[in-house]
């Protein structure tokens, strides 16, 4: 039998032992007063003669995380969502209740209610004077979790991660006040908040794999949605002007430090505006998340960041043509003329291209190789080649461009945008385009999607949408190193 078990064992007998006791080791509601921050909050500043003065007293709950037995009297440390406390159990306050410490473990759930007072450390400590188990824990806590090499450990046990890990708590904490101020800054410009589908028969909006699935009742093949896109700008079309949707998408695609195959995304759209209104908002949003979520819009980067390693959002961001981006970076201009410049190009530089592969697609994979690992500081890189972006609108001067930006912040992309093609005719002729792509091989084209271009035949206004990905944003504001630290529970491997 191995350790842990062993352990187990013992805590499975101290169960039945509270049970035969009439204990409940697995107890109902309980009527929790106070929060740990709340109470350090409050009374943190006092010192040990002001805190006796006020009898302060607190009723909490929440999961032992360290206890020292002293025989008549007892230290623990509890740990509620906001942080946590030391607690004092005496023998003569308690009575017979003291008892029940014996068949207590690290890792049990208990509320207790007591007096604030200040240890001889100058410890802010409850005194209990009564207490509850709320549930017994059978395994033991993993001594050495904090700092646990193996990561993926902790990705796969994130229950654990949370209880041991206080950094990690606050990391989930940071997401849900992000997806809040997200939403706030929306609703307060008068957007609306919709929902669309997530089961697409015709799958599109991104240039990605999609998971397949089938409706039994329809005899239908379905999609996850790539992306919400087509959907947005129908309610454009049926005459919203504002609109935002914060939900997942679905990509079957490989899985990195920046890639899971599913995500969150924040897409919104704004009939009558263009790229560059968008470029001015997004500046706006990110400098406004980045205060109310890190109280500065400088953010540390990098591993083992020095106070010198930052990310420096303060606006305006340079806006790069693709282009340009990639002459800076060496790139020989001629690539951008010929397709087999650039195919030879790729090759020589082992950037991994096909034969079958579009003059556009090898424009993109160059630039994801030479130039976006070296983008840390905010940059837009704007006007893209059309084939790269079947949705968005041509650049009147240069009809082979499109008016779309992609904001690179950290040597990766945050925000995709563009101004909508709002041209029925183009749009269906970009569709076919991709077809062909499709037919010779090209799994992440678009298909033709005829129910889109017959909403556009309607007439869908001049308008502009930009998609940012939350998770990848969230990885800036907290300096995450990998997609899955900011995301609960991370698609893995099935455990053996």
């Amino acid at each position: 039998m191995d350790e842990t078990n062993e352990l187990m064992q013992e805590r499975i007998k101290k169960l039945n032992k509270l049970k035969d006791a009439g204990i409940d080791p697995y107890g109902g509601p309980f009527d929790v007063k106070d929060k740990v921050a709340e109470i350090a909050g409050k009374y943190d500043a006092l010192n040990k003669e002001d805190l006796e003065s006020k009898n302060a007293l607190c009723t909490i709950a929440g999961r032992i995380v360290a206890f020292r037995d002293f025989g008549k009297a007892a230290f623990a440390h509890v740990q509620d969502v906001s942080g946590r406390i030391q607690v004092y159990f005496r023998k003569d306050i308690l009575k017979d209740n003291f008892n029940m410490l014996k068949d207590l473990d690290v890792g049990d759930i208990i509320g207790l209610s007591g007096r604030l007072f200040r240890t001889k450390t100058n410890e802010l400590t409850v005194e209990i004077k009564d207490f509850v188990l709320l549930c017994k824990s059978l395994r033991p806590l993993p001594e050495k979790w904090h700092g646990l090499k193996d990561v993926e450990t902790r990705y796969r046990q994130r229950y654990i991660d949370l209880i041991v890990n206080p950094n990690v708590r606050e990391t989930f904490l940071k997401r849900s006040a992000l997806i809040r101020s997200i939403r706030n800054f929306f609703d307060t410009r008068d957007f609306i908040e919709v929902e669309t589908p997530m089961m697409h028969q015709i799958p599109g909006g991104a240039a990605a794999r999609p998971f397949e699935t089938h409706h039994l009742a329809l005899g239908i093949d379905l999609y996850l949605r790539i992306a919400p896109e087509i959907y947005l700008k129908k309610l454009l079309v049926g005459g919203y002007e504002k609109i935002y949707e914060i939900n997942k998408n679905f990509r079957n695609e490989g899985i990195s430090t920046r890639h899971n195959p599913e995500f969150t995304m924040l897409e919104f759209y704004i009939a009558y505006a263009d790229y560059t209104h968008l470029m001015e908002l997004t500046e706006e949003l990110i400098t406004q998340l980045c205060r109310e979520i890190t109280g500065d819009i400088k953010v540390p980067y990098g591993e083992n960041a020095d106070p010198g390693d930052f990310i420096d959002f303060t606006p305006p961001w340079p806006r790069v043509t693709i282009m340009d981006a990639m002459k800076r970076e060496g790139v020989d201009p001629v690539v951008f003329r010929d397709v087999e410049k650039a195919r030879d190009y790729a090759m020589k530089n082992h950037i991994d291209v096909s034969k079958k592969s579009t003059h556009g697609k090898i424009l993109d994979e160059i630039f994801k190789k030479k130039v976006e690992p070296k983008l840390i500081q905010p940059v837009f890189i704007i006007d893209y080649p059309v084939e790269l972006s079947p949705l968005a609108k041509r650049k009147k001067e240069e009809p082979d461009l499109v008016e779309r930006f992609e904001l690179f912040v950290g040597g990766r992309e945050i925000a995709n945008a563009f101004s909508e093609l709002n041209d029925p005719a183009d749009q269906e002729q970009r569709f076919e385009k991709q077809v062909e792509a499709r037919n010779m091989g090209d799994e992440e084209a678009n298909l033709m999607d005829s129910d889109y271009v017959r909403a556009l035949e309607y007439g869908m206004p001049p308008a502009a949408g930009e998609g940012i990905g939350i998770d990848r944003l969230l990885m800036l504001l907290t300096n995450s190193p990998s997609i899955r630290d900011v995301i609960l529970f991370p698609q893995l491997k099935p455990e053996q």
